[in-house]
C-alpha cells in the first residue's frame, strides 16, 4: 500500500503560491491567522493540500460577500 502524502513546501513556495510575501505569512502566523502550519524542528512547512482549502475559503462574489452561508 502506498501511503504517501504530498511533499510539504516551506514558506517561500507557500508564499508565492498565495501571492503574498514571505514576512505576510510570518506576520499571520505570529497572529494565529491561517492557513494552518507545520513546524519541524526549527523548519517551518505546508501541506499543500492545506493551501488548496485555504484558497477555496477565500473565494468571494462580491465585494459585500463575508464568505459565510445564511441559512434560509
Amino acid at each position: 500500500m502506498n501511503n504517501q502524502s504530498p511533499a510539504l513546501i516551506n514558506e517561500c513556495e507557500a508564499a508565492r503560491i498565495l501571492g503574498l510575501s514571505v514576512k505576510t505569512l510570518r506576520r499571520w502566523r505570529w497572529a494565529g491567522k491561517p492557513p494552518c502550519f507545520l513546524k519541524i524542528g526549527a523548519a517551518v512547512r505546508y501541506d499543500p493540500a492545506v493551501l488548496s482549502a485555504f484558497i477555496e475559503t477565500a473565494r468571494r462574489t462580491s465585494t459585500t460577500d463575508t464568505g459565510q452561508t445564511i441559512d434560509e
